[in-house]
């Protein structure tokens, strides 16, 4: 019988022992041996990270290393994707995501997604903020409009819009557009913010606004971004996580990784080394 092969995968540090699913106070969510197929072809090793609350983690590395892939497994976007498997474990609030009967839908609620262009409904400004709320609950007007008023402000939005909330979505700028969607995503409370490179098709003032607002609503929420750009990994994350090749080569503290990294992989990669 041949004997079981054991697969050495880098474990996050902040990772807890427990393996049943129970949620300990330093984390908002947990991943465990979690990898991705798409039919034959491996796109993510299996690998374990811990993500706190009230933080920011960057995921970096170069274009389809897997960071992005990683990324759509924690709300279950992949699963949208023909031929895909997605494997190991995915805890939050002590329950595991990747079981038969997960509620997607509710578990999209509490773990919101931005992706990288911007992406309005084809709606007014209030009704894409209100959009969320409306099907998770019945609301007042004035309920409703203290929530899209509090969302806009939240992202900055507000005091350049409030005069034309029934204007669409569509005509706003960029960056606008794209700080409505955060307004959208953060309308229905969600505990776990996954931020897709959202400032890749944005100027750089509209950037600058975006990466402010990231630190900001790690206050409160749990914020995961994917980015190419390491400047604005170091300026805005607590945490930062390199992918090479489908594999979690290393992940810790920013300021440790990108000054004494252990991996010559990412020593390579931050420095421009690799070819």
């Amino acid at each position: 019988m041949m004997a079981e092969m054991t697969v050495e995968r880098p474990v996050d540090a902040a990772t807890t022992a427990a393996g049943d699913g129970r949620r300990t106070t330093d984390e908002a969510l947990r991943c465990e041996g979690l990898s991705v197929a798409y039919g034959e072809k491996q796109a993510l090793a299996p690998c374990d990270m811990t993500f706190a609350p009230s933080t920011v983690t960057a995921l970096i590395g170069p274009s389809g290393c897997g960071k992005s892939t990683f990324l759509r497994c924690l709300n279950l976007m992949n699963r949208e994707i023909a031929n895909c498997h997605v494997g190991g474990h995915i805890w939050f609030h002590g329950q595991d995501a990747l079981a038969p009967g997960c509620d997607v839908y509710d578990l999209r609620r509490c773990i919101g997604m931005v992706f990288q262009q911007p992406n309005p409904f084809p709606l007014s400004i209030y009704d894409n903020v209100a959009y969320g709320p409306r099907r998770h609950r019945r609301l007042s007007r004035a309920q409703l409009d203290e929530i899209v008023e509090r969302s806009l402000r939240r992202v900055g939005l507000f005091d350049e819009v409030k005069d034309e909330l029934k204007k669409s979505g569509l005509a706003l700028s960029g960056g606008q557009q794209q700080r409505l969607c955060i307004a959208r995503t953060l309308a229905v409370d969600p505990e776990v913010l996954l931020m897709d490179e959202p400032t890749s098709a944005l100027d750089p003032i509209s950037t600058k606004m975006v990466e402010g607002l990231m630190r900001d609503l790690a206050r409160d929420h749990t914020v995961i971004v994917v980015t190419h750009n390491m400047q604005q990994a170091e300026r805005v994350s607590n945490r930062t996580a390199f992918f090479y090749l489908g594999e979690l080569v290393e992940v810790g503290p920013t300021k440790e990784l990108f000054s004494h990294p252990r991996e010559r992989r990412t020593q390579d990669y931050l420095s421009g080394r690799f070819s």
